[in-house]
């Protein structure tokens, strides 16, 4: 891919009287972003391949992007970011790296490093400043989970008795990182994908671990759920096949009762999506 436009909605003031528009910006640098993390109206961060990471303070108007050194070959599919000078990047693949930045992207540190075959970073999120979470696919079949107290400088793998066991072609996908949802003060939901998909859900942290299925379309490896959205007992899951974009219906679903029952919109989304 010679270049990678982005693209973003530009909000007119009076959004109920005129119509959105999009606006293409051309980042003129060699890459495919498929993370981002907004952290108000102004300030997001995206990243993506060749190890290049963007910033803008500006809305999305304009970006300043560099590439982590020594990095320059990764694939950084999962961010967080804090602020404007600190955001958290982990690359998919193996070997399986976590960095951090608090200085608006010029020098990245190594905080944590996998060199198991299988690993794969798939998202991150934070309940607050200090404590957080990354989730990556299976390694030996059990979910690959780390934790850490100190605003990302530190991290720890989960027990192996309180990381969830999956059923054989379950994984997960790196969607921008919106796989992953910290709630409240201690709930971690993670939507799994592929052959199998379900949401896990925790209320302690990652110690202990439900199963909650979903009725989305399933059975092949680019299937199931590929983003979730949480507010309080309201849940929306999106997803799909993205090997296979179809005007598919069963990709898109909402419950009000925190997933006991589930919904599908009167008019869904035009095939697969995250």
């Amino acid at each position: 891919m010679k270049q990678f436009l982005f693209l973003i909605t530009l909000i007119p003031t009076l959004i109920f009287s005129q119509d959105l528009r999009w606006k293409t910006i051309d980042l003129k640098v060699n890459t495919s972003c498929r993370g981002l993390s907004a952290v108000d109206d102004s300030v997001a961060w995206i990243s993506g391949t060749n190890g290049w990471v963007g910033l803008t303070h500006d809305g999305g108007n304009s970006w300043n992007l560099s590439q982590a050194k020594d990095f320059e070959k990764m694939d950084f599919r999962s961010l967080y970011a804090f602020n404007a000078s600190t955001a958290i990047v982990a690359n998919a693949g193996s070997p399986a790296n976590i960095l951090i930045t608090h200085d608006g992207g010029q020098h990245w540190q190594v905080t944590y490093t996998n060199q198991d075959s299988d690993a794969f970073f798939d998202g991150i999120d934070f309940w607050n400043d200090k404590e957080g979470i990354i989730y990556g696919d299976p390694l030996h079949g059990k979910l690959c989970l780390l934790s850490t107290h100190d605003g990302g400088l530190h991290w720890q793998e989960l027990p192996e008795e309180s990381r969830p066991v999956l059923s054989q072609g379950e994984a997960s996908f790196a969607a921008s990182g919106t796989a992953i949802r910290c709630v409240d003060r201690n709930k971690i939901i993670i939507a799994t994908g592929g052959k199998v998909s379900a949401l896990l859900i925790s209320e302690d942290k990652g110690i202990h671990w439900t199963r909650m299925p979903a009725p989305i379309i399933l059975g092949a490896q680019g299937t199931g759920i590929f983003s979730v959205a949480v507010k309080k007992n309201n849940l929306i899951i999106v997803g799909g096949n993205y090997l296979v974009d179809t005007l598919a219906t069963d990709h898109v679903f909402y419950s009000k009762n925190g997933g006991k029952q589930w919904l599908s919109p009167g008019m869904p989304t035009r095939g697969y999506r995250e």
